[in-house]
């Protein structure tokens, strides 16, 4: 009975996810075009990607959006939980709002950033009234990346707040209270106890918000478009120019291969470095 309760479930994901992928890699090795049948052309594709400079740079473009998300997400998700650990109804509502974006969907949230950091857009106007200078935000290579960057940590400081606010309700109280008898401050008591006692949480929001960072695609094609000047050129947004307009599933399906084994590669040195300092007791 068991076997037979997760049998749907495993053939979904055998038919949607581990097909497509051995698909994708298979297709790697070849010339396709959707015109014309495969055509075998053993590692000429990865040799392209190597060679190609767009693909570099949207590997660096990648990498630097990754470590921008992962560092702002992790640690405005542990300010708001330590700020929001006291019930109370404002604490209560405050919480509820922060979530509403995790449940919008990102092709939303982008259309109205897109506004919002416009050049007569409301953050400028903000910018205005205190006498500062305005940006363009999505129309210069310094800021675009910056300002998808903002976008993902808008949309998902809410959900990941609350799991962190989750773990930190279940601290025991006598651990933060032997620490503040012993004369422990608030930032030794957040770095010696809080820390430490969430790392397990802390861990799984690296894992999966470095995966879902190097998935990033939709809010750069709504509001960059991967410009201005290929500084906002992502390695997912590059396999579906190659895909999309230049029909050149050879290359796009290698680009995606590497993509799978950098995100293989990154797990495993998490799990082979970065969990050596995560306390599970």
């Amino acid at each position: 009975m068991p076997y037979a309760m997760v049998t749907p479930a495993v053939l979904f994901f055998i038919v949607f996810t581990i097909y497509p992928m051995l698909d994708m890699i298979v297709l790697s090795f070849h010339e396709y075009n959707v015109l014309t049948d495969r055509k075998y052309v053993g590692l000429k594709n990865y040799e392209y990607l190597i060679k190609n400079i767009d693909f570099g740079l949207a590997l660096k473009n990648t990498f630097v959006y990754t470590v921008c998300l992962v560092f702002f997400l992790i640690f405005f998700s542990l300010v708001f939980a330590v700020c929001l650990e006291k019930e109370s109804k404002i604490n209560a509502i405050v919480q509820r709002i922060m979530f509403f974006p995790h449940i919008c969907s990102m092709l939303a949230i982008s259309l109205v950033f897109q506004w919002l950091m416009d050049e007569n857009g409301l953050f400028n106007a903000v910018l205005n009234v205190f006498k500062l200078p305005g940006l363009r935000w999505l129309e210069s290579s310094t800021t675009a990346l910056i300002s998808v960057v903002i976008v993902a940590v808008w949309k998902g400081i809410g959900y990941h707040t609350l799991i962190l606010l989750s773990a930190l309700k279940s601290i025991p109280r006598e651990i933060i209270e032997a620490s503040e008898i012993d004369g422990a401050g608030p930032i030794r008591k957040f770095f010696k106890i809080i820390v430490p006692m969430l790392s397990p949480q802390i861990f799984l929001l690296l894992i999966t918000i470095t995966i879902s960072s190097f998935k990033v695609f939709d809010s750069v094609r709504i509001l960059t478009a991967g410009g201005p000047g290929k500084s906002t050129m992502v390695v997912v947004y590059y396999i579906y120019l190659y895909a999309q307009q230049y029909l050149k599933y050879g290359i796009a399906a290698a680009a995606g291969t590497i993509l799978i084994l950098i995100l293989i590669v990154m797990t495993i040195i998490y799990f082979k470095v970065v969990e050596k300092k995560v306390h599970y007791e």
